[in-house]
């Protein structure tokens, strides 16, 4: 069997660990592959780009290879301070986005990293298709491209062809995938442990820091979302709810939903988790006190709903974030 090509799309401020984080991973994949008798490499990487030098991240100079016929082009995330101006950034990486463009129309699977998934929707090959990213930029994605449906909570997301990842350490993720699809389970397993990468996890929710996303603003929503925090041990009262906003049932659901794309009740049980999060990091409260703490008579109820927002049980999700440095309350 021929060698997997894989080239990962090098370009001006890209993150160099993601350019070759993928191709490290592969390489042990086909080192673990050989131990086990395997007689020829599995993969050929390679490093392209459209132009002739590349400056990434950091100022480290990566050195390249035209754009080749590949099998699999990785596009890693670029560096995003919060001043970028995310405009101007995408117009100076027309050549890379017409190369994405083109590898696709040959019949090469495209994977993204991180914010390399705004360079694969600028290319226009997210259109209608599922997507994630990272989970700090999901929303502004999400406004940016309409047309995407975007899984914020995933860590990798395939549709007809196109694969996207969420942040920086979801490329191992991808890749241990990939080397489940071409060498088998076992071999994944091995590189996984070898590496010591978690070859487990289905979802990024439990890293969400909520205290790193922009302020809910001035609008109805935000006023809406206020008021929830604000109550968030009380009972769900829709009309009471609608009442204090001097509204009907309708117009709340109707005026909350267009701007928050979510119902009062779907952001009423998130801003409960999110404290749940915090409770579980950093108090000893047992799972009962800190459901109640939350607005849920019944554990087995505030439980259930904390892993559908965070993948993991409550217990389990103190088992892997506890603080043990900080105060417990």
């Amino acid at each position: 069997m021929s060698p997997l090509r894989v080239s990962v799309l090098a370009y001006p401020g890209c993150f160099a660990s993601e350019v070759f984080g993928v191709p490290d991973l592969l390489a042990m994949a086909t080192h673990v592959a050989a131990a086990q008798g395997t007689a020829q490499p599995s993969y050929e990487t390679s490093v392209v780009s459209p132009r002739r030098r590349v400056i990434a991240s950091g100022g480290s100079a990566i050195d390249v290879s035209a754009v080749r016929p590949a099998d699999v082009l990785i596009v890693p995330g670029f560096e995003a301070p919060p001043t970028l101006d995310l405009d101007a950034t995408l117009a100076n990486l027309k050549p890379e986005t017409a190369a994405i463009r083109s590898q696709a129309a040959s019949g090469t699977a495209v994977v993204s990293i991180c914010v390399g998934a705004f360079l694969v929707a600028e290319a226009g090959l997210l259109h209608g298709r599922e997507a994630t990213t990272s989970w700090l930029f999901a929303d502004r994605f999400a406004r940016r491209y309409a047309d995407v449906r975007v899984r914020a909570e995933q860590l990798v997301v395939t549709d007809r062809g196109v694969t996207t990842t969420a942040a920086f350490t979801a490329m191992y993720d991808f890749a241990l995938h990939l080397i489940r699809e071409h060498d088998g389970p076992h071999i994944a397993r091995s590189t996984a442990r070898i590496a010591l990468v978690d070859d487990a996890r289905s979802t990024q929710a439990p890293y969400v820091d909520q205290g790193l996303l922009p302020a809910p603003g001035s609008g109805f929503s935000a006023g809406v979302k206020r008021w929830l925090e604000q109550n968030l041990q009380a009972r769900y009262d829709l009309p009471a709810l609608a009442q204090a906003f001097g509204v009907s049932t309708r117009t709340m659901l109707r005026r909350f939903g267009d701007e928050a794309g979510r119902t009062p009740l779907a952001y009423l049980q998130a801003a409960r988790v999110r404290r749940a999060r915090h409770l579980l990091e950093t108090t000893d409260r047992s799972v009962a006190v800190i459901a109640a703490d939350v607005g849920y008579r019944d554990p087995g109820t505030f439980s259930g709903i904390f892993a559908r927002h965070t993948g993991r049980r409550p217990r389990e999700y103190r088992a892997m974030f506890r603080r043990h440095d900080d105060h417990r309350g």
